[in-house]
Parts: C-alpha cells; structure tokens; sequence
C-alpha cells in the first residue's frame, strides 16, 4: 500500500539572515518564521492529512506545532529527523569557513559526503536515520498522508538516499529546500516517488489520496 509523506522544512530562524549553519544548535524561529509555521497550520486544517511528525529540535517542533493544533494530533517527535551535526562548520558561513581554510570548502562543495566538514556527522550515518524514520512513518500509516518537519539538509540527504541518488551530491541535486514549503513522496514498499517539490503552501492544494498502484 501507498503512502504519502509531505515533507517540510521549518520555518525561518534566527541565523537566516547570515545564512549560518545550524544543525545541533536550537536557534530560534523568526517572526516570519512563526508566520510561515501558521500558513501551515492553516494549510494542514483544509484537510488531507493524517498524521504529524518532526524532528525534535524546538524550530521544527514549534514548526509543526500549528499543523498539529489544526488536525487535533499530538506531533510524533523522532530522534531520527534531526538535523546533521556540522562540526566544524557549526553556527559559521561558508565566507567565514573559506577565509580559515578555503581547501575545506572546496571539498565540502565538490561532494558533501567525501568532503564533509571536520567533526561532523558522516553523510552515510545522517541518510540511514533519516530514511528508517521516514519508511518507518510510512509502514505505520499505510495509505495515509503524514507531515513531517524537519531540516534543510537531513531532508535533502533523505531524499538522495530513498531516490538513489549519490548522498554526497544533495547539494547539487537538491540547491535548497525552502523554508515551511512542501515536498511530497509516496512510498511503497522500497520504492519511493517524488511527486512535487518546494511547493509553496498558497500554492499548494489539499493533498489528494496517494496513488494506486495496479493490485492495491
């Protein structure tokens, strides 16, 4: 059976405007980002959502906390949705980095997984978590729809992982994921679907039901 899941990054904090990296850091959302989190909300309560789930740092857990509150669920929270842990690069720019070492950044650019930055959570670890969360949400909801928020790059190394793509070009394959926009997949069984990506949510209608494949 298919299921659906519509995939959110939070919305704006704090150490946007700097464009700074924050993974293990509970920066803060803006007030535009508490703004996004209510378009959401209000998007989430047209309808068509079963379920809600997020990662558990406050920026996604305040996120999807209006979703929540529309459909009259307690947000599941998973340890497997947090954010990478940037290490070295942790709360710093890319000028910052580039100026102290501008051969790590190069590399980081080059293949996010090979060149990673010092100290940080390997690729290959991030993708594992990430995906068993999200094909674990999808085997406990069959045939539903599920929200879940989480962060700009687990999502993208997710998304890499569970569409075959190499984990260390989610930079290249996916530039950005928009603050509180929405992205949909439909998984079943091993296979997974992109069906939209970065819709905004004055853009995007209720979901409709996932798909059928032929024996369903």
């Amino acid at each position: 059976m298919t299921s659906r899941l519509l995939l959110v990054r939070h919305g704006e904090t704090e150490w946007h405007a700097e464009n700074r990296y924050a993974g293990v850091t509970d920066v803060a959302l803006t007030p535009r980002g508490l703004d996004q989190a209510a378009e959401l909300g209000a998007w989430a309560g047209r309808g068509g959502v079963d379920a809600v789930a997020c990662s558990p740092l406050g920026r996604a857990r305040r996120t999807a906390g209006p979703a929540a509150a529309a459909l009259g669920v307690t947000p599941e929270v998973l340890d497997g949705l947090r954010e990478v842990d940037f290490g070295w690069g942790e709360g710093r720019t890319i000028e910052e980095m580039a100026r102290e070492d501008p051969d790590a950044v190069r590399r980081f650019r080059e293949d996010a997984d090979s060149g990673a930055f010092p100290g940080s959570e390997p690729v290959g670890l991030a993708a594992a978590r990430a995906t068993e969360a999200l094909r674990d949400l999808a085997r406990r909801h069959p045939g539903g729809r599920v929200l879940v928020v989480a962060h700009n790059t687990l999502l993208r190394i997710a998304l890499c992982d569970l569409l075959g793509l190499p984990l260390g070009r989610y930079r290249h394959a996916f530039p950005r994921l928009d603050n509180a926009a929405l992205t949909e997949i439909e998984i079943r069984g091993g296979a997974t679907a992109l069906r939209s990506l970065n819709v905004p949510t004055t853009l995007a209608p209720a979901p409709a039901p996932p798909s059928r494949a032929a024996g369903d």
